[in-house]
C-alpha cells in the first residue's frame, strides 16, 4: 500500500529540499514494530546525503536494540517548526521516509557515522571529534537507517528562505 500527500500544493517535489530538512533536523522520530506491538523512539542524529543514510548513537542494549532485532524495518519522521504566524497558520516542514535499521560492527564506519553525527548537532564539533578515542570505537554502538522512501510536505507560508534561516 503506497500513500501520497494528500494536499499536493503542500507536497515538496524537490528530493535536495526534503534531504535538507534531514541535514537540518538535529531528532528524528523513529517508529519500531514487533509482535504486532509498535515503539516510538526520538533520535539525536546525523544524515548522510552521500550515503542516503541516517547514523544515530545508542546504548548497547535495551527496547530500541529488541525490536531492531525483531524487525528492522522503520518508518520516520523529521519536523523544522517555524511557530503560528500572525494569521494562526501553523508554519512547518516536515519530511517522513521509510527504511531499514541496522547496528554499524565496522569500526571505520562507526568513526564515519560518528564524524556526520556529531558535525550535525554539535555547535563545535572538531572539538568533541578530537575527545573520541580509536580503542573507543569498538565499544561504541552506533546505528544507521538506510532510506528507501522520502517524502516530505509544508504548510503554507513555510517558505524555502525560513529553511535556508534554519540551516544557518
Amino acid at each position: 500500500m503506497s500513500f501520497h500527500v494528500r494536499r499536493k500544493d503542500r507536497e515538496i517535489t524537490d528530493q535536495n529540499e526534503v534531504k535538507q530538512v534531514l541535514k537540518a533536523t538535529k531528532y528524528v522520530t523513529v517508529a519500531l514494530c514487533m509482535d504486532n506491538a509498535p515503539y516510538l523512539v526520538s533520535l539525536s542524529h546525523g544524515y548522510d546525503q552521500t550515503k542516503n543514510c541516517i547514523y544515530f548513537h545508542c546504548a548497547p542494549e535495551g527496547k530500541k536494540i529488541v525490536y531492531a532485532k525483531a524487525n528492522p524495518k522503520v518508518w520516520g519522521q523529521a519536523v523544522l517548526d517555524f511557530g503560528v504566524t500572525e494569521e494562526c497558520d501553523y508554519v512547518y516542514t516536515s519530511v517522513h521516509f521509510q527504511g531499514k535499521l541496522s547496528l554499524i560492527t565496522d569500526v571505520t564506519e562507526k568513526r564515519h557515522a560518528m564524524e556526520v553525527l556529531v558535525r550535525q548537532v554539535s555547535l563545535n564539533p572538531e572539538a568533541k571529534l578530537a575527545q573520541i578515542k580509536p580503542e573507543k570505537l569498538s565499544s561504541i554502538t552506533m546505528g544507521r537507517i538506510d532510506i528507501s522512501y522520502m517524502s516530505g510536505k509544508k504548510a503554507s507560508g513555510a517558505k524555502k528562505t525560513n529553511l535556508t534561516a534554519h540551516l544557518l
